[in-house]
């Protein structure tokens, strides 16, 4: 499909992200992937620009630039998974959200047998900053451990512990038990705190997301969620913003 002058319309992945689908990086992919289509011509490249009039549709479901901009805070159950769909049938932690029509994508993961908070949203802009490389928003975590944690797992985790090729460096941490630490982190490498714990001879009992930047799990029981304020949005942004 050719492209549309540089000057007109706007870029297919922006639209995507204007449209909750994704954030514009994740939005890229999907295009690549040849999940997009205009005016039923599927999208194979970058660089496409959506016209005003233009007929978007992704997997072929038909798209809309603008809509109702939702901003939901799930606390996730262990046993659910963060995805929008799974071949393996397991349940889904957007099967939650019965009571929001517009279609929301969750912001980063909790793995399967985490807990915890788990944002949702369809502002693309938002996730982008959200889960920008740089980091910057705090997550905090409580956990139980199936053995009691000895100073070299605080001491290691607070300087840095390499495993497997990748460095896992806890923002900062506190012991709260025995057996049980609270953990904050900046970057949120894929399954970090499960894999330090292995490094360390132990596995996680209980992971469970208390706190994203200060969005906190008080109030919310488990499997419920709740909309943010207008100023709890502004202020993921500016957290947001304040780390790129």
């Amino acid at each position: 499909m050719p492209d549309s002058p540089a000057n007109e319309g706007t870029r297919l992945q922006a639209f995507l992200a204007h449209a909750g689908i994704a954030s514009r990086r994740a939005c890229e992919k999907i295009i690549l992937d040849r999940r997009v289509s205009i005016n039923g011509a599927t999208v194979s490249e970058l660089g496409v620009r959506v016209l005003p009039g233009d007929r978007v549709a992704l997997d072929g479901r038909p798209l809309k630039a603008e809509g109702r901009k939702r901003y939901i805070l799930l606390n996730k159950p262990a046993g659910y998974i963060s995805a929008m769909s799974d071949p393996e049938g397991r349940p889904l932690a957007s099967e939650l959200l019965k009571g929001v029509p517009e279609r929301v994508y969750n912001v980063g993961r909790l793995d399967q047998w985490s807990s915890g908070l788990l944002l949702f949203t369809n502002d693309g802009d938002l996730s982008s900053i959200l889960v920008h490389p740089s980091g910057g928003i705090e997550k905090e975590y409580e956990i139980t451990a199936d053995a009691p944690l000895d100073d070299d797992f605080f001491l290691g985790f607070r300087n840095g512990v390499l495993v497997d090729g990748i460095v896992y460096r806890a923002s900062s941490l506190e012991r709260i038990g025995p057996a049980s630490a609270r953990v904050v982190l900046l970057e949120g490498k894929n399954r970090e705190i499960r894999r330090v714990l292995e490094s360390f001879g132990r596995k996680a009992k209980v992971l469970r997301r208390v706190r994203i930047g200060a969005l906190t799990i008080a109030g919310l029981a488990e499997g419920d969620y709740r909309e943010l304020t207008e100023a709890e949005v502004a202020g993921l942004r500016a957290y947001g913003s304040e780390s790129r």
